[in-house]
């Protein structure tokens, strides 16, 4: 059974979502939402906040634990 990336390596890889992959995904986002008529603020805001939060969970196993100490030091 693989164990998965070690902590350096969701260290790196979370760092390299954070600073490319996240503005990234914000313009796109924006983008699509500017492909339809504005909509009422408060359901732009909706969307933008559930956009905010699907946009994590495909990589939630990348940052789970990076902020604690190394488990292996």
């Amino acid at each position: 059974m693989a164990k998965g990336l070690s902590y350096k390596a969701r260290r790196r890889w979370s760092l390299v979502i954070l600073l490319v992959g996240l503005p990234l995904y914000i313009v796109v986002a924006v983008n699509v939402v500017a492909l339809f008529e504005r909509p009422s603020i408060l359901l732009e805001l909706a969307i933008y906040i559930g956009l905010g939060i699907l946009w994590i969970l495909p990589f939630k196993f990348v940052f789970r634990g990076v902020g604690k100490e190394d488990p292996d030091a």
